[in-house]
């Protein structure tokens, strides 16, 4: 099995969770292959964030949602589509956990793998 972060970043968000304040999000668009299958899941953790500096992603507060599964490898054309759905995705699973990420609010560059 290999799991990869296809994309991910840090914005900054507000989020209240087990009675802690969440102030940032790491936001992940995840590829795992095995036995010739695929699957990629959009994924948003929030965590404290209570200095420039604090980054200790906490696990507590981690939603995902499978966006593509089937037979087959990565595919960079695929990657592409799902990242064009990927914020919409997030949201949508900020806005049911009661949380907004701030999208033009960036805390690092974007990492691709």
């Amino acid at each position: 099995m290999a799991t990869l972060n296809v994309y991910e970043q840090y914005f900054a968000a507000e989020m209240e969770f087990n009675g802690v304040p969440r102030h940032a999000a790491l936001v992940m668009l995840i590829a795992d292959s095995d036995a010739g299958q695929i699957h990629y899941e959009a994924a948003v953790t929030f965590f404290p964030h209570n200095a420039d500096d604090d980054y200790a992603v906490s696990y507590d507060a981690y939603f995902s949602k499978v966006l593509y599964e089937a037979k087959g490898r990565r595919s960079k054309k695929r990657e592409q589509a799902l990242l064009e759905e990927f914020r919409e995705a997030i949201d949508a699973l900020a806005h049911e956990a009661g949380g907004e990420v701030y999208w033009d609010r960036p805390l690092r560059e974007a990492r691709r793998g």
